[in-house]
């Protein structure tokens, strides 16, 4: 996933760039508003700070919108209920207020991108099924259905949850901060060990451990291709 993040302050760019590269994102940093929306073109997500130092942030925001459907997710120090209105009728997808978890980001992010689902040409793509099927699993979060070789599995929410976040991502690897944060909704000391726990649970319910690959220090990913 590619990020475009329009952030004026060195030392906020400079600290969040290698977090989200370390989550497996590649980013374009624009230290300023003014022409953003020139540089629309392979971008997955815009990360958009307010407080720029030429243009509102809440103009760039529109100026955006005018031209792309490409997710906005406004990353700013303004928390007060009337900022964040205006910031979602500029067209904004989500609104995360500093200072923020970056687990929470990186979740915020993902949740972004799959609700606009962007096309190449930077409009909205049509509605497709959500369901994925990898080998002979297949999920279908729509239906919270999962079936291995045609046969139904039951799971709990929780791990349907997991698995469906695993699927949707492709085949990419989904962090484990992500996991926690989509799931669960916060981290906590014994978090990694729970996630743990709902991932060997699941292996052993589909009955197809090799599906879900452990990528070691980062998180899982979901996929029949081999290494």
């Amino acid at each position: 996933m590619h990020i475009l993040l329009i952030e004026d302050d060195d030392r906020v760019a400079a600290a969040l760039r290698p977090a989200l590269h370390r989550h497996g994102m590649t980013t374009t940093r624009l230290d300023h508003g003014r022409g953003a929306a020139e540089h629309l073109d392979g971008v997955d997500v815009v990360l958009l700070d307010l407080g720029l130092p030429d243009v509102d942030g809440v103009d760039v925001c529109r100026e955006i919108r005018a031209v792309s459907e490409v997710p906005v997710l406004v990353v700013t120090a303004r928390g007060e209920v009337g900022d964040r209105i205006l910031g979602l009728h500029s067209g904004a997808d989500d609104y995360l207020v500093k200072p923020y978890d970056i687990g929470e980001l990186v979740a915020r992010v993902h949740a972004v991108q799959r609700r606009r689902k962007v096309g190449e040409d930077g409009t909205a793509a049509p509605a497709a099924s959500s369901a994925v099927t990898v080998g002979d699993v297949h999920v279908d979060p729509e239906r919270h259905e999962v079936t291995v070789a045609g046969e139904a599995v039951a799971l709990t929410r929780k791990e349907f949850q997991v698995l469906s976040l695993l699927a949707r991502a492709g085949g990419a690897v989904c962090t484990r901060a992500q996991i926690v944060a989509e799931v669960w909704g916060r981290g906590w000391a014994g978090a990694n060990r729970t996630l743990d726990v709902h991932v060997a649970t699941l292996r052993t319910k589909l009955g197809r451990p090799e599906l879900i690959r452990t990528v070691r220090g980062v998180g899982y990913r979901f996929t029949a291709d081999e290494e």
